[in-house]
């Protein structure tokens, strides 16, 4: 089984600017023994660490990190696609065969279709020369972007985080503007899906039946082998524990073949980031 999205941090390197005392309760360094002594015994062989600061410092750290405990397996990290020196610092980075692709954090930036702009589409477009990938952490207002960017670069591997964050606080029905999105972007045969961070989107009260409606479209529309399984660890503390989300994430795929849940909680994200050892 591999846990295809969760995070490291050590605060005092200093580059977590959104790291305020609204996320107190994970405000405290995130380390690979901390990992090691949760998931592993709930079947986990590896993971894969996802950038949390949009910096190419934090990035190699993760990949210190990385050489230095074998759960990992590999890395997403962040490089400033308004560099004109970004080719070469990719080229730096995917020296190190655990460096497997960018996280731009769209999220976080106003300008919706911020990505799209012509010297950002030809940094994108280095991934591909050097085999990588790219993390699209977004929320719904990106989902005609990001199905104009995989249009654009159809060789470049994409990936959904957190089934765009959908908008389902409290039990709210993600809607059929973020259900058409996803149906759109899993028309295109270089995007994929993570299964993760929907307890936080959530919020109090989450479940199977809350998380059901979403998981069954993802289901139908990317298929057991788009569709990979991450826990967004340490962030989902801040809604619940992984031993919950891991439970809840097996009562959902209950119903699939074994190979399907082998898929969703392993081969998917393997093949995708193309794991060593894993697939």
């Amino acid at each position: 089984m591999i846990d295809a999205h969760q995070h490291f941090w050590r605060i005092d390197r200093g580059d977590y600017s959104w790291m305020s005392d609204k996320v107190a309760k994970i405000r405290r360094d995130i380390l690979p023994p901390d990992l090691e002594s949760l998931a592993p015994p709930m079947g986990i062989t590896g993971s894969v660490a996802v950038q949390a600061a949009p910096t190419v410092a934090e990035t190699e750290f993760l990949l210190s990190l990385a050489a230095d405990h074998s759960l990992i397996k590999g890395v997403v990290g962040w490089v400033d696609l308004d560099r004109t020196d970004t080719r070469q610092t990719l080229e730096r980075l995917a020296g190190d065969p655990k460096f497997k692709g960018i996280r731009p954090m769209l999220q976080d930036v106003e300008q919706t279709d911020w990505v799209l702009e012509p010297n950002r589409m030809a940094q994108l477009k280095h991934l591909t020369d050097l085999g990588l990938r790219l993390d699209a952490l977004i929320q719904p207002r990106h989902l005609p972007v990001i199905e104009n960017l995989a249009k654009a670069i159809p060789d470049l591997p994409i990936v959904i985080d957190h089934c765009a964050k959908p908008v389902i606080a409290g039990g709210t029905d993600p809607g059929p503007l973020w259900r058409d999105g996803m149906s759109r972007l899993a028309d295109l045969p270089n995007v994929t899906c993570k299964l993760s961070g929907l307890a936080n989107e959530h919020g109090p009260g989450w479940s199977k039946a809350a998380l059901q409606p979403v998981y069954t479209h993802v289901l139908a529309e990317f298929g057991p082998e788009r569709l990979m399984w991450g826990s967004d660890w340490p962030v989902l503390e801040m809604a619940g524990d992984y031993p919950g989300w891991l439970s809840v994430a097996q009562d959902l795929t209950a119903s699939l073949a074994d190979e399907d849940k082998a898929a969703v909680f392993g081969t998917t994200a393997a093949t995708f980031y193309g794991l060593e050892g894993s697939a």
